[in-house]
């Protein structure tokens, strides 16, 4: 249903923008089903650290505005454990059984057949309609690349020293002997960037509530051999962007971006502001976890530790895509006034925000009032005030906030 309304919102003809990736439900349960050991995300690179917990696939859909504006709903949740390693006892039948397993259950085969589901109940509804993936650096390899569905392009993140190859020319096929699937070597990302001979071209892209200049170099048709000899690429190398962290201390930089994109004909303004919209997906865990409380829920049941996760996520996407149809991408809540020492303005409604607006929209329903006007009035200082009277329902309703 959440699939069925985001796609019908806005224009039916723009590409479906999803961005994909999987995060990690902190359990402390031994009897849980799915729950493993996974390696912290949260450690520090030097020294990886090991959590035991239960791994999730997410879609997250973008609804978007002319302006450049979006907000990331969630539209899919799976679970997606990896294969159990038997003991130290195991059989040779056991290893063995565990190693298919092992390749079967890896997150980019999950990540495969989600995106295939994705693009058969997408062509049920807008069959002519493409697809646009963002995906970070752990999904572009060959396993997703190999087995993109048609009308599909992916754009994610590729590593700065990767090797590269330009399509073969006609006049050099040799028509004696194993056919020339690539040319010559093309620069690496990382050279491209450092390459003076190419310039750096300047984009703009909106994010953090404002349009952002990017410099960018662009380098295609490409060759990757993870994706194949028939997958023209194209790299995008993104300019490391400078900042200070007060007023008056000095530019700080930092990382570069290098991208590569299956799509060949799309401006690449479009391509850039669509990646930057799948940082949104991060704010969806972070309100899942800490907001919504996903995985909070103490149960073992194998079908009700995938089922309930899924039923609140579903949840929360509902209330976001209210939220977009009720307010707008841009819209914030004015049922309930913000607080006396909250000055700053909001580009849209947070989704505590929207908790508490859905609350005073149920709880006002139920004790008989809509307007909440009243509550706080502004009067003259100088007047003597009158003596104070306990509201039940003023009480209720704040109390939700």
């Amino acid at each position: 249903m959440l699939l069925h309304q985001i796609s019908t919102h806005g224009n039916s003809d723009a590409p479906f923008i999803v961005a994909m990736d999987d995060s990690l439900l902190r359990k402390t349960g031994k009897k849980i089903p799915p729950v493993q050991f996974y390696r912290d995300p949260l450690s520090p690179p030097f020294h990886p650290n090991l959590i035991r917990g239960q791994r999730f696939l997410q879609l997250s859909a973008a609804v978007s505005i002319p302006s450049g504006e979006a907000r990331m709903i969630p539209v899919d949740f799976l679970d997606a454990p990896c294969a159990k390693k038997p003991g130290k006892r195991a059989t040779d039948e056991e290893t063995k059984l565990f190693l298919k397993m092992k390749k079967e259950m890896n997150i980019n085969v999950y990540g495969a057949k989600i995106l295939q589901n994705l693009r058969a109940t997408l062509d049920r509804i807008h069959p002519h309609r493409s697809l646009w993936i963002q995906i970070d650096g752990r999904f572009t390899n060959k396993t997703i690349l190999k087995q993109l569905p048609p009308r599909t392009h992916l754009t994610g993140r590729i590593r700065h020293d990767a090797k590269l190859y330009y399509p073969v020319s006609q006049a050099k096929t040799i028509p004696k002997g194993r056919i020339k699937r690539y040319g010559d070597r093309a620069p690496t990302p990382e050279q491209l960037r450092i390459d003076d001979s190419v310039p750096w071209q300047k984009v703009t892209a909106w994010m953090s509530g404002r349009y952002h200049s990017f410099k960018i170099k662009t380098l295609g048709p490409v060759l990757w051999r993870p994706a194949g000899y028939d997958q023209p690429l194209r790299v995008i190398v993104i300019a490391p962007l400078k900042y200070r962290l007060t007023k008056n201390g000095r530019v700080l930089y930092r990382q570069p971006g290098y991208l590569i994109c299956t799509d060949m004909e799309t401006p690449i303004q479009n391509i850039l502001q669509c990646f930057v919209w799948r940082w949104d997906i991060e704010v969806n865990f972070r309100d899942e976890k800490q907001i919504i409380g996903v995985g909070e829920a103490q149960v073992r049941n194998k079908s009700s530790v995938q089922n309930v996760p899924a039923f609140a996520v579903a949840s929360y996407g509902m209330l976001l895509l209210a939220a977009v149809k009720a307010l707008g991408v841009t819209g914030v809540t004015t049922l309930i006034p913000p607080a006396k020492w909250y000055t700053r303005s909001k580009r849209r409604a947070s989704t505590q925000d929207l908790q508490k607006q859905l609350r005073a929209e149920v709880w006002g329903e139920a004790l008989n009032t809509v307007d909440f006007s009243g509550f706080s009035m502004e009067t003259d200082p100088m007047d003597k005030p009158e003596k104070f009277i306990p509201s039940l329902t003023s009480s209720i309703i704040y109390s939700s906030s």
